[in-house]
């Protein structure tokens, strides 16, 4: 009968549809990582949540490590969305203006994303990786199709072409203004500044960013 199983032995639930288990686990691995940061992502957890054996991750995902780096990806996508999220709110006009509205809404919402999903946020950087992965597609928002990184390039070429930063101060501009926007993340959700309020935080983060403008 459906829904019976052998005498000692746990029914398999049917909560994924034939062919969608990857997502299925991926959808779980997702959940643990937003409850618990990227310790949390076991394959052994999300397989039970997908309501399947453990050796049917397998054939999606080799290990753990190899589950954690496709959360890892979809988190850098989901802070990918936050940032044009941002971006889609400036309204400023002319192109300094905007230019440097563009650049504050990046900061903003790196640093929103950080607070609002602190395990996802930590998961998303979790996997080591040089910079050769930093414009991989799994990590690109839907809207744009741009990852984190690409979102901040483009905003600091924005600049360059509307004459607020020099040319000759272009390059290696992202690493600076990443190093020093994510820096205050990280102490926001889990350093000395966790109290700070929510007016504490606009303020340190304006300037913070109009800091980073200044010195590129």
């Amino acid at each position: 009968m459906a829904g019976t199983g052998v005498a000692g032995m746990t029914p398999r639930r049917a909560t994924y549809r034939h062919g969608d288990l990857r997502r299925a686990l991926l959808d779980a691995g997702t959940t643990l990582a937003r409850r618990a940061g990227p310790e949390a992502v076991v394959l052994r957890e999300a397989t039970r949540m997908a309501g399947v054996a453990p050796n049917a991750a397998y054939r999606h995902f080799a290990d753990r490590q190899a589950l954690l780096a496709a959360v890892s990806a979809a988190a850098m996508a989901a802070l990918a969305d936050a940032i044009e999220a941002e971006l889609a709110e400036v309204k400023a006009s002319g192109p300094k203006r905007r230019a440097r509205a563009r650049l504050r809404a990046v900061g903003v919402g790196y640093v929103r994303f950080a607070r609002a999903e602190p395990g996802l946020f930590r998961t998303a950087f979790s996997v080591p990786a040089d910079m050769a992965t930093a414009t991989d597609p799994a990590k690109a928002g839907a809207t744009s199709l741009l990852t984190p990184f690409q979102l901040l390039g483009g905003t600091l070429d924005e600049l360059v072409a509307a004459g607020a930063m020099p040319v000759a101060r272009r390059p290696g501009a992202e690493f600076l203004a990443w190093s020093a926007v994510h820096g205050l993340a990280m102490l926001l959700i889990g350093g000395p500044l966790r109290a700070v309020d929510e007016t504490g935080v606009a303020a340190v983060v304006d300037r913070l960013v109009g800091m980073v403008e200044r010195g590129l």
